[in-house]
């Protein structure tokens, strides 16, 4: 009894840990150019490690292997949420691989929808005002607020601690990304501090329509990276509480404060 609890606390932590920190492509718009490509592996060479991982502490979670990974990480979402919630959201294939080089591209200009761990968004990205004045309407923050929510109710020590369990898995995936002498939990690091420099957006928030998809008419808003603009699209206040969830986990992951 004892180690089905443990088992099924382990679970949902996987499950959250993914989704924390794989979760933002969800909210990103659809891009019509490719992704960056990765970068081209480089030599190894020695480079300190900032934020080296802490042991795991008990219980830990058997690691698969990287290939075989996927049925660990689905069964985690199912101890976690519903089968349901997991064939609605999340893509099943690649998911730590997926989940690396999501968390990578977060601060370059472009995604590709073929690499995101989590399904899009269900629902049309809404505007506002007339034609000639278009303005990104209240009414899209609203298509966020479930997973916002589940996310607000992660506790960020048992998120972390189960990442801490997986890290194998992660770094491993990093270093085949085109990293070999680059530590996965550093550029962890380094991406919740870019998404928590995200500028807060006085609204209505102006939008033009160059082409197919919609762009933000102030150039220093459309010239974010690509997930500080999704953080902006989904609205002040729910870009306010995935930051609040950002810092807690920065804290455990970083052993320290930010800044």
């Amino acid at each position: 009894m004892q180690s089905e609890a443990r088992n099924k606390a382990i679970a949902g932590g996987v499950a959250a840990v993914t989704l924390a920190i794989g979760g933002y492509y969800w909210f990103s718009k659809p891009s019509e150019e490719p992704a960056p490509p990765a970068p081209t592996p480089a030599a190894a060479v020695e480079v300190p490690e900032h934020h080296p991982v802490p042991a795991a502490a008990e219980p830990k979670l058997a690691i698969p292997d990287l290939a075989e990974s996927d049925p660990t990480l689905i069964e985690a979402f199912t101890g976690l949420f519903s089968a349901k919630a997991i064939e609605q959201f999340l893509v099943p294939q690649d998911i730590v691989r997926h989940i690396v080089v999501s968390i990578d591209n977060l601060p370059r200009k472009k995604v590709a929808e073929r690499l995101k761990p989590i399904k899009p968004i269900a629902g049309q990205f809404v505007v506002g005002g007339p034609d000639d004045a278009r303005v990104l309407s209240e009414d899209n923050y609203a298509r966020y607020q479930p997973f916002v929510q589940m996310v607000n109710t992660a506790d960020m020590n048992k998120v972390a601690g189960v990442y801490f369990n997986l890290y194998p898995l992660f770094q491993e995936a990093y270093v085949d990304l085109g990293y070999p002498s680059g530590y996965f939990n550093d550029r962890l690091v380094q991406v919740i501090d870019h998404l928590l420099a995200t500028p807060d957006a006085a609204g209505p928030i102006k939008l033009t329509q160059p082409s197919v998809m919609y762009e933000f008419a102030d150039p220093k808003l459309e010239n974010l990276s690509a997930g500080q603009k999704a953080l902006i699209r989904m609205g002040k206040a729910n870009a306010a509480v995935i930051k609040t969830k950002l810092r807690e986990l920065r804290v455990v992951v970083a052993q320290k404060k930010p800044a």
